[in-house]
């Protein structure tokens, strides 16, 4: 009686999976195995299958020939500011959406939506624009705000589904004993929505990490950001692909195990969130 419930499960489950996850990790395995293969063997014969073949050149040269280190450190500073400017938005914001009732609330909860359904290139000129004439270009506080414009839409809508899932009963004690309402924010709404706050940071910091138009338009010589550096790897007449291919591995891997450790976090966040709003 199990075998054909078994074999069933293999053939209708276990494979189709196992067959999108190797097509969904076929590029990353194969980006990982050309940034470990010297530029002469790719040129020469192709990437390198075997360990024997392998090596930390492109690595090394990434290092020491490019100012990659300073890139990723701009990279760390808008995605690390853009987050906490768009927490300190959100949270404040959120908060006042969801305790308090006052004419054009659902207007103003709609124009956040309004906004995240025009592209980002929409917004790229009006942006460079503004920077320019406040003397903001090539800034790491251009490209923050720049982020932020995207960021806090979408973080006032996960943040207000928090705070309007704790009871106004516990805001409603705190003040009885004498807490005024940003007490009341700080010391009884802050730590019951902590997951919530984790999870959207955690969003925000990796879309920021990853975001490049907003950097290549407002950012320059003196700030450039990994997506735009590993870009500027590409020469003119020939790609280094082992370069490219290590540039790409290390950018990605700051984002990917804030996302492997804190996967939890941010899925059950994600999740709780959009039970009630």
């Amino acid at each position: 009686m199990n075998r054909p419930s078994t074999l069933r499960r293999i053939l209708t489950t276990d494979l189709p999976v196992a067959a999108i996850v190797l097509f969904a990790m076929a590029p990353f395995a194969w980006m990982v195995l050309t940034s470990l293969t010297p530029s002469a063997e790719i040129a020469a014969s192709g990437v390198s299958l075997s360990p024997s073949g392998w090596s930390l050149d492109n690595y090394v040269r990434l290092f020491e020939q490019t100012s990659f280190l300073k890139n990723m450190l701009d990279s760390l500073i808008v995605a690390g500011g853009t987050m906490i400017v768009g927490l300190a938005v959100a949270v404040s914001a959120a908060y006042a959406f969801s305790r308090f009732r006052f004419v054009g609330r659902r207007f103003l909860m709609l124009q956040f939506l309004l906004i995240n359904m025009f592209p980002v290139v929409l917004l790229i000129l009006p942006l460079f624009v503004l920077m320019r004439r406040l003397g903001l270009l090539d800034t790491h506080f251009a490209l923050i705000l720049a982020n932020a414009t995207v960021a806090i839409p979408f973080a006032v809508w996960m943040l207000t589904s928090y705070v309007g899932a704790i009871p106004k009963s516990l805001d409603e004690a705190a003040m009885t004993d004498g807490c005024s309402r940003l007490t009341t924010l700080r010391r009884i709404v802050l730590p019951l929505m902590m997951p919530g706050i984790i999870s959207t940071g955690i969003y925000i910091f990796i879309t920021a990490w990853n975001e490049y138009l907003y950097a290549l338009t407002l950012g320059g010589r003196n700030v450039r950001t990994v997506t735009v550096a590993i870009q500027t790897l590409i020469g003119e007449y020939q790609i280094e692909w082992g370069l490219l291919a290590a540039g790409a591995v290390v950018g990605a891997l700051p984002a990917t195990l804030l996302f492997l450790i804190v996967q939890r976090r941010l899925i059950g966040g994600l999740t709780q969130g959009a039970v009630k709003g």
